[in-house]
C-alpha cells in the first residue's frame, strides 16, 4: 500500500535551516506530483510547496518563498524540503502528500520547532 514517511525534522534557532526528506513507496513516485503541507497548533492544514512528477516545475506559498526549496529524487523515491532562514511561525507538523486516482494519502508527520 501507499506510504510516506517524513524525517528531518527537529528544534532549531530562528535563522536556522533544515532538510526534511519524504520517503515513499507502494505507488510509482516518478509519475506523480508530491507536495508538503504544515499545520500549526490551533490552525488548519496549509500547503507549503508542490513539486511536478519530473522536478520541473514548484510551487510556494508566500510566506515561505525565497526561504525554502522543494526538490525530489525519483531514483530514491524522495521529496525534499530545505528551509532556510528558519522563523518561529514556521514551527509546525509538517507532512507530505500525494494523490493518486483522486485518493489523497499523508505521511505521519514531522515536528518542526523554531526557537531561541
Amino acid at each position: 500500500q501507499v506510504q510516506l514517511v517524513e524525517s528531518g525534522g527537529g528544534l532549531v534557532q530562528p535563522g536556522g535551516s533544515l532538510r526534511l526528506s519524504c520517503a515513499g513507496s507502494g505507488f510509482t513516485f516518478s509519475i506523480y506530483f508530491m507536495s508538503w503541507y504544515r499545520q500549526a497548533p490551533g490552525k488548519e492544514r496549509e500547503l507549503v510547496a508542490t513539486i511536478t512528477s519530473g522536478g520541473g516545475n514548484t510551487n510556494y506559498a508566500d510566506s515561505v518563498k525565497g526561504r525554502f526549496t522543494i526538490s525530489r529524487d525519483n531514483a530514491k523515491n524522495t521529496v525534499y524540503l530545505q528551509m532556510n532562514s528558519l522563523k518561529p511561525e514556521d514551527t509546525a507538523v509538517y507532512y507530505c502528500k500525494v494523490t493518486i486516482y483522486g485518493q489523497t494519502h499523508w505521511g505521519q508527520g514531522t515536528q518542526v520547532t523554531v526557537s531561541s
